[in-house]
């Protein structure tokens, strides 16, 4: 039976990260080259894709036996059927990327038998490293992040992008207006990855997304574990980590209070 050492392990992704990530910086140098996918503000660039690869052959030489899953594509055959997977945003918050060079992350995790164990996102330009071990909390760069406290709902600050409350996203939109009235303010950054980190360090006490894919909020969710933040659907139910899905994630009184008065009794 093949051992884990989940500490090596992320200490190496860290490695492969802080490498990823100078690569990053060293593009902003140069032009780069920006494509779109589904729609004009779906985008994608070369280092994406180069950045993925980057991961993709460390990971095979290291851990032949493990799976991979990345967002633009380079994922193995059968990778569900795989009791250990790594989860791999080369650039969350592309746009950002292309058009700030800035609140841009790279985020990894390692599920092992559908279990968080390992997960890192680093925020580039700010130098700042969110990471856990399954068990062993959450830390930014050094510090080790706190357990999250209450927050009425009246005092939150709630990460969400303004075109979910848009007319196109009917289901939600009467939900989500409620939701805006209610809390202290809304931010949006553009990335999903940073919110939610965000939310395992305190700086928000929740995130909402109506649609997130497994790389957008598998190493979120190992933070969140570490730290007693509570995450699901939008609807409160149990996220699937290999399926795309509506995110909210929160602090727990805070979760509870939103699913229970804004979303159940709406």
């Amino acid at each position: 039976m093949e051992q884990f050492d989940w500490l090596k392990i992320k200490q190496m992704a860290i490695i492969w990260v802080k490498e990823a990530s100078n690569q990053l910086k060293a593009s902003l140098l140069e032009t780069i080259q920006v494509e779109t996918k589904s729609s004009p503000d779906d985008l994608v660039t070369e280092m994406d894709r180069k950045i993925e690869q980057y991961f993709l052959q460390k990971i095979q030489t290291h851990f032949p036996s493990h799976a991979f899953l990345g967002e633009e594509g380079m994922s193995d055959e059968g990778y569900f059927n795989n009791d250990t997977i790594w989860i791999i945003d080369p650039i969350d918050g592309t746009t950002n990327f292309v058009h700030q060079q800035y609140n841009f992350a790279i985020s990894v995790a390692v599920y092992h038998k559908g279990e968080g164990k390992v997960g890192l996102i680093y925020d580039v330009m700010n130098d700042e490293l969110y990471h856990a071990v399954a068990g062993e909390g959450a830390y930014k760069n050094e510090e080790r992040l706190e357990k999250l406290t209450s927050v009425d709902v009246n005092k939150a600050i709630l990460g969400l992008n303004a075109r979910w409350l848009l007319n196109h996203t009917r289901r939600y939109q009467p939900f989500l207006i409620n939701i805006v009235k209610n809390v202290r303010g809304i931010r949006s950054y553009g990335s999903a990855a940073l919110e939610m980190a965000y939310v395992a360090s305190g700086r928000l006490d929740g995130y909402i997304s109506l649609k997130l894919s497994p790389w957008d909020f598998a190493a979120a969710l190992v933070l969140l574990n570490e730290v007693g933040g509570r995450y699901s659907t939008f609807y409160g139910e149990p996220l699937a980590i290999l399926k795309s899905s509506s995110v909210f994630v929160g602090k727990p009184q805070f979760h509870e209070a939103i699913i229970r008065e804004f979303v159940h009794r709406s």
